[in-house]
């Protein structure tokens, strides 16, 4: 079977005992804060197995993105080594919510392993929970018996909870688990050596390839375990892996999954993939890098997740970065490569992860930039690691920072080549040289190169901006001057102040810094640097030691609240909406309107739409009091199901907004309205898509929502007038489109006639210059496409055309030239002609071999683009 075919039967099985097949979540988790990545398939039916939601049909399967590269499942570096281990892959499961258990999901398993897929039943093993002291479990005797149904009680093997008791993270839902291993290796190896000694001893051909999970317990934050209103199946079973095992290949590598795009790479590399495990065959180990980093690299992207320097993007760049210094290294490729195989790739998982396809030339875009970003340093950081002096066989912890911090590389890449050079890392050493930059980074926002220019001591840099417009007696810390793109500005830092720094998604604010005096200077902009809040002025004070007034512009503010207020009903209404599955990716809120950018997978409806919008005013309409608590314990925040945003830093102690408890509580940092009813009005204006998964609303509030409503609502009155006040407007627009409609057929009627009465009288014309049917033509007043139409209409009626028309529309003049296909040379080439012939008419153009075009504003050279035109020809 093809590892399509493979997929289908599986989802056709699944589908064959009532479960309901969905897509894939997101391989960027969305949803869960706990989590960076989805890492296992059982990750968006979470809330189902908290008793937080309920699905549909409690019998679900799947086939689900996963990435394994941090936190606790992480095959990042085993990844190329050995044949089996993925950063990505793929992870076919079926679940049960509060319906079948083990008996169903263990029945099941064998009919679709052994009597669909024909795998061998005397190749394949089975493991239970041997129970747990500490967490006070018994041994999983009840799976055991019913696999002894179907095994020789020989083939159940019993294990303790590191390999059979799964857990997604350090809390959530969780349980026994019961693994099905598959031996492949060569008839002759097994003779007279059971495999059983081999399961879960990380033997390359001994490997699970399906896991039934027994979801039970909820693992708490403290540790312990809850146990569950319901019980839960969670199977999981590695598509790649299952297809070496039915495609009887001994390397998931050596499956239609992966082996494609090696042959891809051979020809894009020139090497020759051998296939080899050999420690010391890193040609092949980098070819395996590639072929599974770019997939993985491939669907963060294009799931929202671009590389950066901090979190999940920092996470997709150490992988892209990894590769690259592969093929650097290892395939003798100093160009971008991986970008190379993006297309192949979309095109394979069409199908069933359509997302690539639909960004294919995004994702291609950032990948390419990535590689050769980091190309440009890859070659000097390995020169500078070849000079380093090692000393008892371990690499300097600065050193290691050193290549962290000056060429980009990331950690474990310098512990890889470290690896095979036989080194080790002064890990201490480097983690001290990290903690050191990072307090640098904190002086440096306050010191930064030394210009700040002191003016107060003082421990303090307060905002005051949630409480207060505006302060007195606001001291000058420090300020400095700075210049961005030849423009100079002025930063201060003041020991107090009420202006919002940027951040959130919220604009910084603008003011005044007034002195006794009524000397005035403008604050232009708030930003942070780490913690320090800069006020970005457009002079320097003549006396910065005096004492000021800080006042923003409280009006803008105002303005600004609105928007952040209705940012917040506005995500609440959404997910009563669309579901739960809605999740901040992203805003903005300045004093004209917001944007807010949210996961959801398909166009709004014009009623999902409408609906939205009318709760948002809804809850307008009941000017709900704002409720905000200060220093909240970010547990107990947590504990009333605040909105977290991912990605998003978190303190100890958060700041939780809340909008009525029951509608929306989250935690944000940012200014607010007293009362909704502050709002006024709320109106979307648009509704549209950002990336795969991620939709934008922007919309307005306030005066400007109701100035925008008048304007549509005049718009209306002054069409209606037009129409000279007709009962129903639409449908007189209506009318006036299909009158157009028939007007253009009648007229499209017309040009037809006239280009046939046209061809005929251009074909009585046309002369013979050498072999050629040459038909030269001045043409008045006729569209572009009409010309197009007609010469390709004559060109179909002469043997050897060479044909000019040239457009005369007022003074405007355009060169239209066309070489019969037949006799098209690099002599008789439209787009070298009509270039040489625009230069007569001041204008420029060119075109393909056999039609080009130019357009020009000199119409009065007609005879000398003719006459050029006849001599080119006559040689």
């Amino acid at each position: 079977m093809t590892s399509t075919e493979i997929r289908s039967k599986f989802f056709e099985f699944f589908e064959g005992k009532g479960h309901k097949i969905v897509a894939s979540a997101p391989i960027v988790n969305k949803n869960d804060p706990t989590l960076m990545f989805t890492n296992a398939g059982m990750n968006q039916f979470k809330d189902f197995f908290l008793g937080n939601a309920t699905p549909d049909n409690p019998r679900i399967a799947d086939s689900q993105k996963c990435l394994r590269v941090s936190g606790k499942h992480n095959d990042l570096e085993e990844v190329g080594i050995d044949s089996y281990h993925h950063t990505m892959f793929e992870m076919l499961g079926n679940w049960s919510i509060g319906d079948y258990f083990k008996e169903e999901a263990i029945a099941w398993a064998w009919e679709l392993l052994t009597e669909v897929y024909g795998l061998p039943k005397d190749r394949l093993y089975v493991s239970v929970f041997e129970g747990d002291q500490a967490d006070g479990l018994e041994p999983d005797e009840e799976a055991a018996s019913i696999w002894k149904k179907y095994v020789p009680s020989d083939r159940v093997l019993y294990f303790d909870r590191k390999d059979n008791f799964w857990e997604m993270g350090e809390t959530g839902p969780c349980g026994p688990c019961s693994e099905i291993h598959i031996d492949l290796r060569p008839d002759a190896d097994r003779i007279g050596d059971s495999g059983k000694e081999l399961v879960n001893a990380d033997h390359p051909l001994v490997v699970e390839i399906w896991n039934l999970v027994f979801i039970q317990f909820n693992r708490k934050a403290d540790g312990s375990l809850q146990t569950l209103p319901a019980k839960h199946i969670d199977t999981g079973m590695g598509f790649e892996r299952l297809c070496m095992a039915i495609q009887g290949k001994q390397s998931n590598y050596d499956t239609d999954v992966f082996s494609p795009f090696v042959s891809e790479l051979e020809k894009l590399t020139g090497k020759k993939y051998e296939g080899s495990y050999d420690l010391d065959a890193r040609k092949d180990i980098a070819f395996r890098v590639l072929v599974d980093h770019v997939r993985a690299v491939s669907f963060c992207i294009a799931d929202g997740q671009l590389p950066s320097n901090t979190g999940a993007g920092y996470v997709i760049r150490r992988i892209l970065r990894r590769a690259v210094r592969y093929y650097y290294s290892f395939l003798d490729t100093s160009q971008p490569l991986i970008y190379k195989l993006i297309p192949s790739l979309a095109k394979y998982f069409q199908e069933v992860f359509p997302e690539l396809s639909q960004q294919q030339d995004f994702v291609a875009k950032i990948v390419l930039e990535e590689e050769k970003s980091f190309l440009r340093t890859l070659e000097q950081g390995l020169k500078r690691l070849s000079q380093v002096k090692i000393s008892d066989g371990v690499l300097a912890g600065d050193v290691a920072f050193e290549l962290y911090d000056t060429y980009g590389f990331p950690i474990d890449l310098t512990r890889l080549i470290s690896q095979e050079k036989g080194w080790t890392i002064d890990e201490a050493g480097f983690q001290s040289c990290l903690a050191d930059q990072k307090k640098r980074s904190r002086k440096d926002a306050e010191s930064q190169t030394g210009d700040w220019v002191p003016v107060h001591e003082s421990d303090n840099a307060e905002f005051l901006g949630y409480d207060y417009d505006s302060l007195e007696a606001v001291k000058i810390i420090k300020y400095r001057t700075k210049t961005n793109k030849g423009k100079e500005t002025v930063q201060l830092v003041l020991d107090k102040t009420p202006f919002y720094a940027e951040s959130g998604g919220q604009v910084g604010d603008v003011g005044l810094l007034k002195t006794s005096t009524g000397t005035a200077i403008k604050v232009l902009d708030t930003q942070k640097e780490n913690d320090l809040v800069i006020h970005q002025v457009n002079e320097i004070p003549a006396d910065p030691s005096v004492a000021f007034n800080a006042e923003i512009n409280a009006g803008r503010r105002r303005k600004i609240e609105n928007n952040h207020s209705a940012t917040h009903l506005l995500h609440a209404a959404l997910r009563s909406v669309l579901g739960d599955h809605v999740a901040q990716k992203g805003s903005l809120v300045n004093d004209k309107y917001l944007r807010f950018d949210f996961s959801h997978f398909e166009k709004m409806t014009d009623e999902q739409v409408a609906e939205v919008e009318r709760i948002v005013n809804e809850k307008v309409r009941e000017n709900i009091p704002l409720g905000e608590a200060r220093n909240v314990p970010i547990d107990q925040a947590k504990d009333s199901g605040a909105m977290m945003l991912f990605g998003e830093k978190y303190g100890e102690h958060v700041r939780m907004i809340t909008f009525d408890k029951s509608y929306s509580v989250e935690l944000c940092g940012g200014c607010h309205v007293n009362h909704t009813g502050q709002i006024g009005l709320f109106k979307i204006k648009s509704e549209g898509a950002v990336a795969s998964g991620v939709r934008r609303i922007e919309a307005l509030t306030g005066q400007v929502a109701y100035d925008y409503v008048n304007g549509i609502i005049n718009e209306h009155k002054a069409i209606k007038l037009m129409l000279k006040s007709p009962k129903n407007v639409s449908q007189s627009v209506q009318q006036l489109l299909d009158e157009q409609k028939s007007l253009n057929k009648k007229l499209s009627a017309f040009k037809a006639e006239k280009a046939s009465s046209l061809k005929s009288g251009l074909l009585s014309q046309a002369e013979k210059i050498k072999d050629l049917d040459v038909v030269i033509a001045e043409l008045h007043d006729m569209e572009i496409a009409d010309a197009k139409g007609l010469a390709y209409a004559i060109d179909q009626s002469l043997d050897k055309t060479a044909l000019l028309f040239l457009i005369i529309n007022g003074d405007k003049i355009n060169l239209l030239c066309l070489i019969n296909k037949d006799i098209v040379s690099d002599h008789l080439h439209a787009g070298t002609i009509i270039k040489q012939l625009s230069k007569h008419i001041q204008g420029g153009g060119g075109g393909q071999a056999f039609f080009a075009t130019a357009g020009g504003k000199d119409n009065s050279k007609v005879a000398e683009v003719v006459e050029e035109f006849k001599a080119y020809l006559g040689k």
